[in-house]
């Protein structure tokens, strides 16, 4: 689609470069100054320069403006690009009063046209990512938030200030953080008190009309209240830039700048319950939101003959708020939010948590369609002793880790269980949760015992993915409830059975007759989808031919000394998801010279680098750890992509008589 550059300042270069990566194509640039018109042209390959609005759309038939002027100059664009018959996307704000925001949103609607308008931070990753957490039940009912917006000394940074000093923070700064919580929480009802302080590093500047500093406090109609701060006078290096706490009864929320283009490693912390706050890595790629993606989808909808105007409705409804925080200052009391445009604004009711449950076993067709998994899950492993999982496993879960890969023989699926029941705990659907049973419960009886203790212990109805730990069964000793309480010897002797010879005491249960146990438990409601773990290949083949349910999993040992491709390859090419347990601990592999260069090109650790490259192949690593930081930074490897040179100098690590 063409459009037209209407405004040739500092943004409009941050849109031309972000358009030229787009659908959007720019035939024509607008300034009231010709130089500034032309530059703006040449850099988006010469598209045809005007100093008149009226006389760039009298020639030209463009259906989208992209509405770049000063604060002030916004509205009356954009009134009159509508009044032409073309779509409109503006930058922020939309007007500087409610009724004429609301004129606008009026206007495009009555021609049918699209009305779209920065800022769509709520779209950008951090933003995403920090609301996905806000959703899912971890921090509890949200009743307070604090908001900040500190612009800094304008002069300071930008080349022309008087449009910033003529509309002040608010309008400016104040929208980023407002924008944001619009979208998550619906409209704000009222401002319940407000003060605007008139405070400049020396004199007032003469161009200076709006108020340096505000503070307010908003009351959402289904939401949380919110202290909001904004301020020319606070240096934007300060502690606080665009900052975002949320306080739930359950835990907290802190998103460092509501303004971010993209999700970088800190971007968000959480705390759940009395833990201390976590890192919340953002589990994907760094990527940047550029600011030529709001035109961009603006002009979908058109080609989709539905033209959006939620953008606007929400930034008019920003426009009210702004307006009614300048009123409650004035009139030192509290004030309504009105601008006839209270619905279709977002809030938690209209988007929620990702779920990450599979489909079940019954809607796998034939074994084609992969079940969705995150990047990177978490390793419950067998650690023994008090102390020694929580304080990893309450990281993992403030950190975001949706897989938990539970096994009998660890016996701390309590522990586990006991985090999910307590506050600050995501709701169970956000969670994929992964059980085994140990190979002394595959006789009749004892699989389904086993799976229901597990299930008891972990306070759920049902496992995500129930798996066999071992394909192969030892004679049962007992049951393994709650296994970590028990002294060592009593532990080993039910896990570990032996003869006289110390050789392991087998059962005989074939692989084929557990897997029948196995599929009475998807009937019975206990699982959602089956996997095995430990096996080989013909195994594996030999069990999906016999199996009516076939595995949705595979759970197999899997770092660069043993890759496992050729069973990793047959997997994928029949939907089944593969994971990787002990990805980190072969000996002397983090040290190998190969990771250690490969995790310093990629400026990560070794152990990053390493899960990254199971990423990298579509498998999802599941490393174990007692210690906080390692579980945050475990996570943050999916955020590490590695060029086709690394992921092939750690495949060339591949060692055929790798034992432990």
């Amino acid at each position: 689609m063409d459009c037209a550059l209407v405004g040739a300042g500092s943004i409009a270069e941050q849109y031309a470069d972000g358009l030229r990566e787009s659908p959007l194509r720019v035939v024509a640039t607008c300034d009231l100054d010709e130089d500034r018109a032309e530059t703006l042209a040449a850099r988006v390959d010469d598209a045809t320069a005007y100093t008149d609005l009226e006389e760039l759309l009298a020639a030209e038939s463009v259906p989208l403006v992209v509405n770049l002027t000063s604060h002030g100059a916004h509205a009356a664009v954009t009134r009159t690009c509508l009044r032409a018959d073309r779509h409109v996307f503006s930058e922020k704000p939309l007007a500087l009063d409610a009724e004429t925001a609301a004129d606008l949103v009026q206007l495009a609607a009555d021609r049918g046209l699209a009305l779209g308008c920065a800022p769509e931070n709520h779209l950008a990753d951090a933003q995403r990512h920090a609301r996905t957490l806000a959703t899912d039940g971890r921090l509890g009912t949200v009743r307070f938030a604090s908001a900040t917006a500190n612009v800094g000394r304008v002069r300071e940074w930008h080349d022309r200030p008087a449009s910033f000093l003529a509309v002040g923070p608010l309008f400016d700064g104040a929208v980023y953080p407002l924008s944001v919580l619009v979208a998550w929480f619906g409209r704000v009802d009222r401002v319940r008190t407000a003060d605007a302080i008139d405070v400049w590093p020396g004199e007032r500047p003469a161009d200076a009309s709006a108020p340096p500093h505000v503070e307010a406090t908003l009351e959402f109609a289904d939401g949380p209240v919110v202290a909001l701060r904004t301020s020319f006078y606070v240096d934007h290096r300060s502690r606080e830039f665009y900052g975002l706490e949320l306080h739930g009864d359950d835990g907290t929320l802190y998103l460092r700048d509501t303004g971010a283009l993209a999700a970088d490693r800190d971007a968000v912390t959480v705390r759940g319950g009395d833990r201390d706050p976590t890192v919340a890595p953002h589990p994907r790629p760094r990527r940047e939101r550029p600011h030529a993606a709001g035109p961009a989808r603006l002009a979908e909808t058109v080609e989709r003959s539905r033209p959006s105007r939620a953008s606007a409705r929400r930034a008019a409804h920003v426009v009210a708020v702004c307006e009614a925080v300048l009123a409650a200052a004035d009139e030192c009391g509290p004030v309504p939010v009105e601008n006839g445009l209270d619905d279709a604004l977002g809030g938690p009711a209209s988007e929620g948590a990702v779920p990450v449950r599979p489909p079940t076993a019954t809607e796998l067709d034939d074994c084609q369609a992969a079940m969705r998994l995150p990047p990177v899950g978490f390793g419950c492993s067998r650690y023994r002793g008090d102390g020694y999982v929580e304080p990893a496993l309450g990281a993992a879960l403030d950190a975001g880790y949706r897989l938990f890969d539970t096994a009998e023989l660890y016996g701390n699926e309590w522990r586990l269980g006991d985090l999910l029941a307590a506050p600050g705990a995501p709701d169970r659907e956000s969670l994929f949760l992964l059980g085994k049973p140990w190979r002394t419960n595959h006789g009749p009886g004892h699989l389904k015992r086993a799976c229901e203790g597990s299930l008891a212990e972990l306070g759920v109805d049902a496992f995500d993915c129930y798996a066999l730990h071992w394909p192969d069964a030892w004679a049962h000793r007992g049951e393994l409830s709650e296994l970590s309480q028990l002294p060592l010897a009593e532990q080993e002797r039910r896990t570990f059975p032996t003869d006289d010879a110390g050789d392991p005491v087998r059962a005989d249960h074939s692989l084929v007759e557990t897997w029948e146990r196995m599929e009475s438990l998807v009937e019975e409601g206990l699982t959602r989808t089956l996997g095995v773990c430990n096996v080989t290949l013909p195994q594996l083949s030999r069990l999906v031919d016999a199996a009516r349910i076939p595995p949705a999993l595979v759970q197999i040992e899997r770092h660069p000394y043993r890759p496992q491709t050729d069973l990793v390859e047959w997997c994928h090419a029949r939907g089944i998801r593969v994971v990787a347990h002990s990805p980190l601990s072969a000996p002397g592999l983090l040290s190998a010279p190969v990771v250690e260069s490969v995790a310093a090109d990629a400026g990560v650790t070794p152990s990053e680098a390493v899960l990254a490259w199971d990423v990298g192949r579509g498998v999802v690593p599941i490393p174990s750890t007692t210690e906080r930081e390692h579980a945050v930074s475990n996570l943050a490897a999916a955020r590490c992509r590695l060029d086709d040179k690394a992921m092939a100098r750690l495949d060339g690590l591949a060692d055929p008589e790798f034992e432990r």
